[in-house]
């Protein structure tokens, strides 16, 4: 009999250099209310808790018993320790409450206390440091790294809005052993919380995909690639590719941007579908996160070539005629904006061009800019993701093999989720769903501030996976290959799941379930009415 596969030695060493767990949550016992208490991720008491009441000493207090977690890769970097700070504990420590006074009070639109707060001046005289964001809601305070031994803690604040938006959906009034459950739960199943679910999702794609990795050579230690993973530094995508503000839109023709297709589109019924008795919306279950499974993206900067035949393989843009291309009446074109014909030639994704391969095109390419080093880039998020949204989905009572099985109880069980299920796994399910469709949108994210101005570059350019080619091609398959391949028209009352969806059926139930809706009343005309698309929904 074979051997269960287990943990590696790198694995397991990892994992045994932080006993306490990813994260801690402060709070102030009651009845004297000055002691402070700290609950670990499983919602436990710790055995200690900060004996002082500076940041400086909650940060040494996280280090000491030994709070962080494991590398997700063997050439990663280990997470640092989190420690979420109640509004109690944030009194107790002598930082203010938010509000509007700059002189007594967090401002939020600020975002940090002034550099000359107390607290900030404590952190300081006790050597520790501050990044650039300062002590605001997402704090992170460091020491400089000692034989390239980094030491870093990150605190949470709650009372100064750090779980109020984000794509985090905390219950109210939740006690602090359930907030450190929750938040612990998104830990073990994601990646310790670093921010929004969009930034801990960018954080999961670099800790799945590290750029380097430690090489021995003959001169010693040096930094190598990691194969599959884009390289350390920056590059900038192709001109077509590029946001409007991008400095290499500047002077771009009119056309000349990569085609994204119509996000939201709808038409009139027709007679046959507005004398249906009923609607049947379709959804795709972590839609974007399917989408990323397998799919090749770029892992180096653009070539510019001339007439190229098309490689479904090469990600890339291409400026390619699909004027031709037969599409459904009743479906928007996948190759416009606005869901029209197209009118001549324009640029698209590789994705795009493959699917008007699929749909029986003759494509000739004019120009390219391809990306000739590449490979699933995002498998092992998408991967890391999915294991995450199936546990959590099985945690709420609705496992995996239930649509298989049961599909019926499948429905039912969908159905009642939201008002029978754990508040605290459906706010980790929430805060999953968001982690995915975030870090979609960071890939490509725009420029924030209201000093920016346009051509100029902003400071997400230089992280190495801001690509809005890999956005694009991320986000494409949801509309194009999921609803226009298996949407059937008109709409009848059935199920057609579809394939990309962990928990859909993998056949339709023997029979439509029950509709609690009521059917359209009968009447001369029917109501003001649309078939539409509209991802995200």
């Amino acid at each position: 009999m074979a051997k269960a596969e287990g943990p590696s030695d790198w694995e397991q060493a990892a994992a045994a250099r932080f006993p306490a767990g990813p994260l801690a949550v402060l709070d102030v016992v009651a009845p004297s209310g000055k002691a402070l208490v700290a609950y670990l991720a499983d919602g436990t008491l710790a055995p200690t808790a900060p004996a002082g009441r500076t940041v400086a000493d909650v940060a040494q207090w996280a280090l000491e018993v030994k709070l962080g977690s494991p590398r997700l890769h063997r050439h990663g970097k280990d997470g640092d320790a989190l420690v979420v700070l109640t509004d109690a504990a944030l009194a107790e420590l002598g930082l203010p409450p938010m509000g509007r006074d700059e002189k007594k009070e967090f401002v939020q639109r600020l975002g940090q206390l002034p550099k000359t707060h107390k607290a900030v001046k404590q952190i300081e005289k006790a050597g520790w440091l501050l990044t650039q964001r300062g002590l605001g809601p997402w704090a992170r305070v460091y020491r400089t790294p000692e034989d390239g031994k980094r030491v870093c803690v990150q605190l949470c604040i709650p009372g100064w809005g750090a779980l109020a938006s984000g794509g985090w959906q905390i219950p109210d009034g939740l006690r602090a052993p359930d907030l450190a459950r929750l938040l612990g739960t998104y830990a073990k199943r994601v990646l310790t919380p670093r921010g929004s679910t969009a930034v801990s999702g960018l954080e999961l794609v670099t800790a799945l995909r590290p750029p380097t990795k430690a090489v021995r050579t003959e001169a010693g230690w040096a930094s190598g690639a990691v194969e599959g993973s884009r390289p350390k530094e920056s590059f900038d995508p192709a001109p077509p590719e590029v946001l409007d503000v991008h400095p290499l839109a500047e002077g771009r023709e009119p056309g000349g941007e990569l085609v994204t297709e119509a996000w939201d589109w709808y038409r009139p019924l027709t007679d046959q579908e507005a004398a249906a008795p009923f609607a049947v919306g379709l959804d795709v279950n972590m839609a974007f996160l399917a989408a990323a499974g397998r799919l090749t993206l770029p892992l180096s900067a653009p070539v510019h070539e001339q007439g190229p035949v098309f490689d479904p393989k090469t990600p890339g843009s291409w400026l390619v005629d699909l004027s031709g291309v037969d599409t459904n009446p009743l479906l928007p074109s996948p190759f416009t904006a606005d869901g029209s014909r197209p009118t001549g030639p324009a640029w698209y994704s590789t994705v795009k061009v493959a699917y008007a391969v699929e749909l029986g095109a003759t494509v000739r390419p004019l120009k390219g800019w391809l990306r000739h080093e590449h490979g699933p880039y995002l498998d092992p998020w998408h991967k890391h993701l999915r294991q995450a949204y199936l546990d959590t989905m099985a945690a709420l009572g609705v496992p995996l093999t239930l649509a298989d099985t049961d599909p019926l109880a499948f429905l039912d069980a969908m159905a009642a989720l939201k008002t029978t299920g754990d508040p605290a796994e459906l706010a980790v399910l929430t805060a999953i769903k968001q982690t995915a469709k975030g870090t979609i949108g960071k890939l490509r994210e725009r420029p924030r501030g209201h000093g920016y101005k346009p051509g100029e570059r902003w400071p997400a350019l230089e992280r190495p996976t801001w690509d809005p080619l890999m956005a694009l091609s991320s986000s494409t398959p949801p509309l194009s290959t999921s609803t226009a391949r298996s949407a059937r028209w008109p709409p009848t009352p059935a199920c057609t799941p579809s394939p990309s969806s962990p928990t859909a059926p993998s056949s339709p139930p023997p029979a439509p379930a029950p509709s609690t809706s009521s059917p359209r009343p009968t009447a001369p005309s029917p109501p003001p009415c649309a078939s539409g698309c509209r991802p995200g929904w």
